[in-house]
């Protein structure tokens, strides 16, 4: 079984949670121009002044996605 990595893109600033929010928008975007079998995508609100767009990845496609989109960390996933 394939390791599933979030990437993440980290907003920050009064507008964070517009932008993160938008980011997820473009992010699915390009799952469907890619036609990527990828389902997860999220924002997530870390506070007033920072929040987060990721998607959810396997091995077999985070260097295309990482070096096409460039976010800014990644981490292994776990569905909670």
């Amino acid at each position: 079984m394939s390791r599933q990595i979030k990437l993440i893109w980290d907003f920050r600033g009064p507008t964070a949670e517009k932008t993160a929010e938008h980011h997820e928008i473009h992010l699915k975007e390009f799952i469907a121009i890619e036609k990527f079998p990828l389902t997860i995508t999220g924002f997530e609100v870390k506070g007033e002044m920072q929040a987060l767009a990721f998607m959810v990845v396997t091995d077999e496609y985070m260097i295309q996605v990482r070096d096409t989109l460039k976010p800014h960390r990644g981490e292994l996933y776990s569905e909670k």
